[in-house]
């Protein structure tokens, strides 16, 4: 059992430092977590892990080493460590090395550790039930999915000074529902407390999409104007907003290298933030990987880049100053806040004349990164708009456009925000429904 005793691992920091390493940083966190597996509208696998990662950051002359374990024990990091010392000197130099930063006051966010969800560990099959009941009040035939809940404790250790620590729990799930002949709906949740009636809403939004889309049949691809719901455009703007990582820009992964902050690079309707102090969703952070202080920012605003997410090494390289998003080698957002709008989704439907809703979404994948080409399958309730009404649910439908066009055609934004996290989802995302005008529509087969 690796301890959490916050003496016990700046000692194991120095003791590193004591190997000849010029940089050393320590990430361990203790993971307690229960989750509960549905399927055919049955709890079929309860599952508990308690996990204890250790991530290790070490530098010697320039030489960057980012080393994952699950040991039992600190000690048991001392053979592989020592095998890493001969080979430091063959490593070739980062070009974008820069020693960690000085330790300086950390102002805390406010802990949430909800005894709820600890308590729910207990009590999972119950828990799912209650979704299954839920769900099963439209008329479906089926559900499926998963619920999970767990308790972090994480500590950090620099060689700089730096010995933080900080604790949270989390709940989040999918459930996906089937109506006879074809129809599916699925939808998720996630939060740091137990709210149930997140859950409810979730169990009742996936079963009634799931009743809304039966007997699909097809459309011609074109361009429509498209509303998407939160579960499509997080999974969107987890890509977007992994380009404006600064070391993406830099390794030219991103469609924002010909991009500096100040230039407008998506509708003047869409603000999107990075949100580290945002207590709701389960990646509040109150210090980043480097030991620096974290802080709510807005990474595109009112359609104008703002910035691009730094660490200590990134923003030494672009001459400029960190923005707390470490990431020992590649800066990354924290939790990402879409900022709502006004409408409601039948005021959004009411302003199409000839359009799709898309509800949920897989496989994207990027064909160029520069441009920002991408595909998406469409996936579950899909709906034809017409004349500004649902017309009929469709299936085998495909995005297939330019991440740019995405953000520049933004017309509007719903005044409901979602907590959005699953498989599709990894970074958490609070965002709502939204109106983009002129996307180009393509036909998925199998």
């Amino acid at each position: 059992m690796i301890s959490m005793d916050m003496d016990n691992i700046s000692r194991f920091v120095s003791e590193l430092m004591k190997k000849g390493f010029d940089d050393v940083a320590a990430k361990i966190e203790v993971v307690d977590s229960v989750m509960v597996k549905i399927a055919n509208s049955s709890v079929s696998v309860v599952q508990s892990w308690k996990r204890m990662p250790v991530d290790l950051y070490l530098a010697k002359n320039k030489r960057i080493f980012i080393l994952h374990f699950e040991p039992k024990s600190l000690e048991d990091l001392q053979k592989p460590i020592d095998s890493i010392i001969p080979l430091a000197n063959r490593v070739t130099e980062s070009p974008i090395y820069a020693p960690l930063p000085e330790p300086s006051k950390i102002r805390y966010v406010e802990e949430v550790v909800d005894k709820r969800v600890i308590e729910a560990a207990n009590n999972m099959s119950n828990i799912a039930e209650r979704v299954i009941e839920v769900a099963h009040r439209e008329s479906i035939e089926s559900v499926a999915g998963m619920l999970q809940v767990g308790y972090v404790e994480t500590a950090l250790a620099t060689s700089r000074g730096a010995l933080l620590g900080e604790k949270k729990t989390f709940i989040q799930g999918y459930l996906r529902a089937f109506a006879q002949p074809d129809g599916s709906g699925q939808w998720c949740y996630t939060s740091t407390t137990l709210d149930l009636s997140g859950l409810e809403s979730m169990a009742f939004t996936a079963s009634r999409y799931a009743v809304d889309s039966r007997n699909r049949s097809e459309v011609e691809p074109g361009v429509y104007d498209v509303i998407l719901s939160p579960m499509v455009f997080a999974n969107l703007l987890e890509y977007i907003i992994s380009m404006t990582s600064a070391m993406h820009v830099i390794m030219g992964w991103s469609m924002f290298m010909k991009n500096s902050p100040g230039d407008a690079v998506a509708s003047p309707l869409l603000t999107i933030l990075d949100e580290p102090r945002n207590t709701e969703l389960p990646n509040f952070r109150s210090f980043d990987d480097e030991g620096v202080e974290t802080y709510n920012k807005s990474v595109i605003e009112e359609g104008v880049l703002k910035v691009f997410l730094h660490n200590t090494k990134t923003a030494t390289f672009m001459n400029t100053k960190t923005t707390a998003n470490a990431g020992w080698m590649i800066p990354v957002p924290w939790n990402i806040v879409v900022r709502p709008g006004t409408a409601t989704i039948d005021e959004m439907v009411a302003e199409v004349r000839r359009g799709l809703l898309i509800t949920n979404n897989w496989y994207t994948r990027l064909q160029n990164y520069v441009e920002g080409v991408f595909s998406t399958v469409a996936r579950d309730a899909i709906f034809y708009i017409e004349n500004g009404r649902i017309a009929r649910p469709i299936t085998k439908v495909r995005i297939a456009d330019r991440f740019g066009n995405i953000l520049k055609n933004v017309a509007m934004l719903g005044r409901e925000l979602y907590n959005i996290q699953w498989w599709e989802v990894r970074t958490p995302t609070k965002t709502p429904y939204i109106l983009i005008k002129n996307v180009n529509i393509s036909k998925h087969t199998i």
